[in-house]
Order: C-alpha cells, then sequence, then structure tokens
C-alpha cells in the first residue's frame, strides 16, 4: 500500500485512531491488522493519553475484510489461516482490553470485522446514514473471531437472528439493540464525538483506566466475595491516592482539579 492504511495522531491527551483506505471502503487485510496491532501498542505505551477516538476516513467506516485478501487466504493452508485469524482475534483483544477509555465514530458501511471493532470500544456513536451487517454467512463463512464481542454488546438472542440471516439493519436499530449508544446527524457526528472526549478527559486519568478494568472484572462473572472484596480494594486505593484526594479537594473547593487541561476545548 502507498498510503498508510492506518494514521495515528497523538494530541491533548488523546489518540486519534483512523482507518485510512476510504476507496477500498475502509476494508481491512493483513497489513491494516498489523498495523493495528503496532499503533494499538504504541497508544498503550503512550502515559499521556487518555482516550483513544476510532474513526474512518471516507463514505464508510469499514467494509469488513478485503476481498483480495480473503481471496488470497482462501489459497493457503490451514496453518496459515490459523495464523492469520490468530491476528485479527489479536487486534479485537487487545482493542477490548485497551486501559484507556475508547470511543468509535462510525458513518456509512460497517459490515462484518468492522462490528468487531464497534463492539470493542467503550462507547459507539453513529450517524443516522450508518448501515449494519453481519455478512460473513453470506461468503460461506462465520463471524467467529468478532463473535465473543458482539455476542457481548447486543446479546446472544438478537445475533442468533443476525450472525444467521446476514441482514442490514440501521442505526436506529443498532443502538436500540445495543451495538451502539448515541445516533445523531451526519453533520452533528464530530461534535458529538468531541463532547464524550471532552467529558472523559476532564475525568482522573488514573480513575478512569481502574473503572474501565473494573468493569471488565465485575461483568465477566457472578458478584461473590472474592469479587466484591476486590471491588472495595479498588475504591479504597483510589480514595487513598494523590489522584482521589486531588478530586476530592476539587470538588469541595468549588475548582477544576489539576489534571483538566484549562484550554482543551476552548
Amino acid at each position: 500500500m502507498s498510503e498508510q492504511s492506518v494514521i495515528l495522531k497523538i494530541e491533548n491527551h488523546t489518540a486519534r485512531l483512523v482507518l485510512n483506505r476510504p476507496d477500498k471502503h475502509n476494508a481491512f487485510g493483513d497489513e491494516t491488522i498489523a498495523s493495528l496491532l503496532a499503533k494499538l501498542a504504541e497508544v498503550e505505551q503512550n502515559p499521556s493519553v487518555r482516550v483513544l477516538c476510532l474513526s474512518a476516513t471516507g463514505k464508510s467506516f469499514s467494509a469488513g475484510a478485503d476481498l483480495s485478501w480473503m481471496k488470497r487466504m482462501a489459497s493457503l493452508d490451514y496453518q496459515q489461516n490459523l495464523e492469520d485469524a490468530k491476528q485479527l482475534a489479536l487486534v479485537m483483544e487487545t482493542l477490548n482490553t485497551l486501559s484507556v477509555p475508547t470511543i468509535v465514530k462510525i458513518q456509512g458501511a460497517a459490515f462484518g470485522g468492522a462490528l468487531g471493532l464497534i463492539s470493542c470500544c467503550d462507547i459507539a456513536i453513529a450517524s443516522d446514514n450508518a448501515k449494519f451487517c453481519l455478512s460473513e454467512v453470506k461468503l460461506g463463512l462465520s463471524p467467529a473471531t468478532i463473535s465473543p464481542y458482539v455476542l457481548k454488546a447486543m446479546g446472544a438472542r438478537r445475533c442468533r437472528r443476525l450472525f444467521l440471516t446476514a441482514e442490514l439493519f440501521d442505526a436506529q436499530q443498532a443502538e436500540k439493540w445495543g451495538l451502539v449508544h448515541e445516533v445523531v446527524k451526519q453533520g452533528q457526528l464530530d461534535d458529538a464525538v468531541d463532547k464524550v472526549l471532552r467529558q472523559i478527559i476532564s475525568n482522573g486519568p488514573k480513575a478512569s483506566i481502574a473503572t474501565k478494568k473494573l468493569i471488565r472484572q465485575v461483568s465477566e462473572s457472578d458478584l461473590n466475595q472474592d469479587k466484591q472484596h476486590a471491588t472495595a480494594e479498588i475504591i479504597a486505593s483510589l480514595r487513598v491516592s494523590e489522584e482521589g484526594q486531588e478530586g476530592l479537594s476539587a470538588f469541595f473547593e468549588k475548582r477544576a482539579p489539576s489534571w483538566v487541561d484549562k484550554d482543551f476545548g476552548e
């Protein structure tokens, strides 16, 4: 690829990760997957980043798998396909477990593996022109690597239908079914995403990371005594931490806490 298939820009505590193959509707193959892994690792290792925003250039968020990539993989043996699929699975898990909060901005088509990327983000905001489809069975395939994340986002009962019919659904249905949190007009999409970015950046950075970890831990199993103890440990450690002390002091003193960038968003 002559141009970067994925672009990463970091400023104002925000990592903007952009799918950049508009002529291919941001369909992804092995090069895009490798680039996503590298750039997610770069974000994880950058202590200045407080939030990641995933988006895409052009009319579509992503058409899913690149057909030329799929054609090439079909000519390879089982072991080669297994190793390739493991890389896509690793992208999903890396995005899903990224320590900082993540937001995804969706416009136009979001098909196949794109729904995995969306489901792995903490907050999803879509334009009213967005269209979604879990299209794998049409190709004789299955949404296997993305299924754990889409199932958690939308529920098994809903996915029984959508995985098996490969039907198209719109942004309003995606919101109703839990895939996205908010639907706005296309012209308001950037503002809606920036509003949430500002809200997250105004919160305690360490508290945001701890809270995201908390959500994952609690949601993975029933709340037993061990889990109760773990959640109590989290809030206790935050209360006595430097950040927690500053946040409480700022609240009672009616001032902005030290982590708030006064110039951000002005």
